[in-house]
């Protein structure tokens, strides 16, 4: 089995925040592959189904974000499963909005719902980051990720949760480098096989016989007969020869 942890908050009031664009995009999933109806247990909203012939539950946490791996750790012991087995899916400020990255394991970023997924499911998990932009400054972030969206955002939103929900079986699979290329193209952004890649280093320029020649690191030894000791002759021989 496989958890697909969407983060956000319970209730209308936070519905349409930034915070819960993690609940955005398993709703999306639950609704596009026919999921069963979503259900209380776990401290949360579970629906379950298939997706890529693996079982798979989603969860919206509703302990509120900062608790969410109270909800999210339960269900995991209980399944007997390990922290490979879970995604998270949720908000990041440092991602400009519409864009998308995966990884497992790694820091918190200061995002409360994954730092108390760490606690209790551990670290090896995967991470669905998605973009929400950061205002700025931060004395704003507060109101930023518990604000709602703009209108104007769903020009990039509705696009990223509807391709996500297209390609949820990628995501079980653990199709990366292939779900970050469908994301990035429904939202007009630059595939992997698009960016990029690093200039090679270009070579060093074959040193000249002259500057070998003036080179002290050289052995010390010089030919003695040939066009060499010729030109060396002439270029370093006595004044007046």
């Amino acid at each position: 089995m496989i958890i697909l942890a969407g983060l956000g908050n319970p209730g209308a009031h936070y519905a349409k925040n930034r915070h819960n664009i993690g609940f955005m995009a398993v709703d999306a999933i639950q609704r596009r592959h026919a999921f069963s109806p979503w259900a209380k247990k776990f401290k949360a909203e579970i629906s379950e189904g298939t997706l890529a012939g693996e079982k798979v539950m989603l969860i919206k946490p509703q302990t509120f974000m900062n608790l969410s791996g109270e909800s999210v750790g339960e269900a995991m012991r209980f399944y007997k499963l390990g922290p490979e087995d879970i995604v998270a899916i949720y908000d990041e400020l440092d991602l400009m909005p519409g864009k998308a990255r995966i990884k497992t394991g790694g820091g918190h970023g200061g995002h409360n719902g994954i730092k108390s997924i760490d606690a209790h499911c551990g670290l090896n998990y995967r991470r669905l980051r998605l973009g929400i932009g950061h205002p700025g400054d931060k004395a704003k972030v507060h109101n930023h990720v518990l604000g709602d969206f703009a209108k104007v955002d769903a020009e990039w939103l509705d696009p990223l949760i509807e391709a996500l929900a297209d390609n949820a079986d990628m995501l079980v699979r653990g199709e990366a480098s292939q779900l970050m290329n469908k994301l990035a193209l429904a939202t007009g952004g630059k595939t992997e096989d698009e960016k990029p890649a690093k200039a090679p280093k270009a070579p060093k320029p074959a040193q000249s016989h002259i500057h070998q020649a003036r080179n002290f690191n050289q052995p010390k030894k010089l030919p003695e007969s040939g066009p060499m000791a010729e030109m060396l002759k002439k270029m370093f021989g006595p004044k007046g020869d």
